[in-house]
């Protein structure tokens, strides 16, 4: 009997030691019920008690962790984005303004066909 009540005891010890320790180490947004303080005096105060309520009430389980997701697999993403048509008007807009910033720079060039580069054949002499 005495061996008993002595492991008893030795549970009884650990558990508490854990809940504290659990209790403690646990961030504040995973206490439910009262605030962490309150746990802890709970905890400390009641010993075996207060160790097995905080196990089955007070600790919040862990939620789970975010999915991540590359931007083009994210349909929320997707959404945000917009249509083909809105890319191709933004486009126009940004090109018009561009061309609009072009004449204002150099007013007297007026329209001129857009730059290419020199082919190698048209540089070499023969």
């Amino acid at each position: 009997m005495a061996r008993l009540l002595l492991i008893l005891a030795l549970v009884a010890v650990v558990l508490w030691v854990y809940s504290v320790v659990d209790c403690a180490l646990q961030p504040a947004t995973r206490h439910r019920g009262v605030s962490k303080g309150a746990w802890m005096a709970i905890v400390i105060l009641l010993p075996v008690v207060g160790g097995l309520l905080w196990f089955v009430v007070g600790r919040g389980r862990r939620s789970a962790a975010p999915v991540r997701r590359a931007p083009d697999d994210d349909p929320q993403f997707l959404r945000t984005i917009g249509s083909i048509s809105d890319q191709d008007e933004r486009i126009r807009r940004l090109e018009e303004e561009l061309a609009q910033l072009d004449a204002e720079e150099d007013p007297d060039a007026g329209p001129t066909a857009p730059h290419r580069p020199a082919d190698d054949d048209d540089t070499r002499t023969s």
